[in-house]
């Protein structure tokens, strides 16, 4: 896929003077309620009306969309506020249908930018059209699939295309419904500066109380777009109703978030700085976590050595680790001083880890 500037044309048309905002309900339940919301955003800085249809459901028996019913009810919401409208396809069916009801932004989402199969019939069924096509980051954490599916779309020629980052399913305990893992998202956007990229809270929270902290990160961040999910009684949604927000709620965390703009050379290296340093605060926030895994791998190791009466200390595999550390070190660009101090300090944690665990 070419880096070209004709890839953020499309949102330089909106003449936004804040990021594109798209918000709506989790599902389209009934037209009251899509009108209804409609209603409550249109003098909000959101510009899309978003609205799920159809909904991939983990397993069945749950809600899974109104179906193509729900696609008159935003047909009628663009017509009553002039927003305009998303949701998401998941096959060329689907696309097909969207298209006759005219709806402005389709997004893949992350079930679907897995197949390449699924996503190369998309594809197909949006070749010759000049929609905006969104792509989910895969349920996984892999930038090459992701990708993939960017660059499939292009290949069918639509050129209006960007990306939704909603984050990674772990099977580790998190704070959030999906570890946002920030750095694949700015691998993304590095590599493809052109590509605008938005950000969903809502499915990487799980939950409302995290949405502000998120959506300040991604503007922080320099994303281009936030995609939140708004219903006007999120306690009784009928999906996901735990990170949904009222209307109310995110007209006021639009005024409150810090949205970061260029207006000067002085302020440009402001912007710059506070990206680079929020990048410096997700990766720290990375190796601590990784540090507690390794901690707790040093516990298990600890037990087992004191249940066989072994020695705390290996000094071979010591030596052994710092020769491939310091290897690793000057492939990455940093010096022999610097990791052995930084090894040999978590070496000397996890003896201090294993000691406690031998003298209980």
């Amino acid at each position: 896929m070419n880096n070209s500037p004709k890839l953020r044309s499309w949102l330089d048309d909106f003449g936004l003077s804040h990021p594109l905002v798209i918000a709506g309900p989790c599902s389209a339940e009934t037209e009251d309620q899509v009108v209804k919301i409609a209603h409550q955003l249109k003098d909000s800085d959101a510009t899309v009306l978003r609205a799920g249809i159809w909904k991939p459901r983990t397993r069945p028996g749950n809600f899974e969309g109104v179906g193509a019913l729900g696609l008159k009810w935003m047909q009628r919401a663009k017509e009553e506020t002039g927003m305009l409208t998303t949701t998401e396809v998941a096959n060329a069916n689907h696309v097909d249908l969207a298209l006759e009801h005219d709806i402005d932004i389709l997004w893949i989402g992350a079930r679907t930018t897995v197949s390449p199969f699924i996503v190369q019939d998309i594809a197909d069924a949006l070749k010759g059209t000049d929609k905006i096509v969104l792509v989910k980051n895969p349920v996984n954490p892999d930038l090459a699939l992701w990708l993939g599916a960017v660059e499939r779309l292009d290949s069918a020629d639509i050129s209006k295309l960007g990306v939704i980052h909603r984050g990674f399913s772990t099977y580790e305990k998190t704070r959030y419904r999906n570890n946002p893992e920030w750095q694949i998202p700015i691998d993304l956007q590095q590599r493809f500066p052109d590509l605008p990229l938005i950000l969903d809270p809502s499915h990487i929270a799980g939950r409302r109380d995290l949405i502000f902290d998120l959506c300040q990160t991604a503007l922080d961040l320099n994303y281009d777009g936030l995609m939140v999910e708004t219903h006007y009684d999120p306690d009784n949604a009928w999906s996901d109703a735990k990170q949904q927000i009222t209307p109310a709620t995110l007209i006021q965390m639009m005024v409150d978030l810090k949205i970061r703009k260029t207006e000067s050379q002085d302020q440009e290296f402001k912007n710059k700085l506070n990206t680079l340093r929020t990048q410096i605060d997700v990766v720290d926030h990375q190796l601590i976590e990784q540090l507690g895994k390794r901690m707790i791998i040093a516990d298990k190791i600890g037990k087992l050595k004191a249940e066989n009466n072994v020695a705390i200390l290996q000094t071979k595999r010591w030596n052994e680790i710092l020769g491939k550390m310091i290897l690793m070190g000057e492939e990455a660009n940093l010096s022999e001083e610097f990791i052995l101090r930084v090894f040999k300090a978590i070496h000397q944690e996890s003896i201090n880890h294993q000691k406690k665990l031998g003298n209980g």
